[in-house]
């Protein structure tokens, strides 16, 4: 399937391909929601893709702050992936458990950390499993890597942000949460997060960008999709859900359609639902 900005994914035919390239570095970035059950590093310790590495999402994360997951500094950041054994150098091939659901924050970290060659596999490792492609149980051998990144602050938006955003109307902001939390109509899971929505936002449940193989629905329809929703070219756009996650699979949407004037609210829902000093909307 063909995008303005297709070389941001990549399919299970083409790592399989460059499974042994010594310039793509695999990365595992699966994360799963508290209420899942489910532990995103014990699964990749069963089985993940040859040569893989985890990125924990929760760990590589700001660690001063009371919120799930937030972006980390470029020390932190850059310290951690070194570790991990990447370089600037590299390809860097990420993917999740579940088709399309955490990658993208991960492709989404990366890029704001200066670092453009980067992509996610489309399917994830639930298409690369159905397919019966090679995986591995053992951790693999990391020499530590170079990596260096300088965070651009653009491409993430604050709670003041999002304050201002609703005097000024300048900015879409698209809530990727499901239709039930949007309106309110399913209480939060987490605890102290009040259910709604931030005012003047709109919702697009993420998986209404994707298909139900782990895949993005077409260039054609992405376009289709924001357009209606009044996102289009000349809109900028703020992306918004949970606590960050899913709110990156709507900016990979609008990125794949050539659309670069979007940014993530980094603290998104369970920063703005537990500040009882702002509006909501249900």
């Amino acid at each position: 399937m063909s995008y303005v900005n297709d070389k941001s994914l990549v399919s299970t035919s083409w790592l399989v391909d460059h499974l042994n390239d010594p310039n793509v570095k695999i990365i595992d970035g699966s994360w799963h929601l508290p209420t899942s059950g489910r532990d995103g590093y014990k699964e990749y310790l069963d089985m993940h893709i040859p040569g893989a590495v985890y990125f924990d999402i929760d760990k590589i994360s700001d660690s001063s702050s009371a919120l799930p997951h937030m972006m980390p500094s470029a020390e932190v950041f850059s310290s951690k992936v070194r570790e991990m054994g990447v370089s600037n150098s590299h390809k860097i091939i990420i993917y999740d458990s579940q088709g399309i659901f955490s990658a993208p924050r991960v492709w989404w970290m990366f890029r704001a950390f200066g670092h453009k060659n980067v992509s996610v596999m489309t399917g994830g490792f639930k298409s690369w499993m159905n397919e019966n492609k090679p995986i591995e149980d053992h951790l693999p051998k990391i020499s530590e890597g170079d990596f260096l990144g300088k965070l651009n602050a653009d491409v993430i938006r604050s709670l003041s942000d999002i304050k201002n955003n609703i005097v000024s109307n300048k900015e879409l902001v698209i809530d990727a949460r499901a239709t039930n939390r949007f309106n309110g109509s399913e209480p939060e899971f987490r605890s102290g997060v009040r259910s709604g929505h931030i005012p003047k936002s709109i919702n697009l449940p993420y998986d209404k960008v994707i298909n139900n193989d782990g895949t993005y629905i077409s260039n054609k329809e992405l376009v289709d999709v924001f357009n209606k929703l009044g996102a289009n070219e000349e809109q900028s756009v703020i992306t918004t859900c949970g606590s960050g996650i899913t709110a990156c699979i709507l900016g990979l949407g609008l990125h794949l359609i050539g659309r670069n004037n979007w940014t993530v609210y980094d603290g998104s829902w369970t920063e703005w639902g537990s500040n009882k000093d702002v509006e909501i909307e249900v």
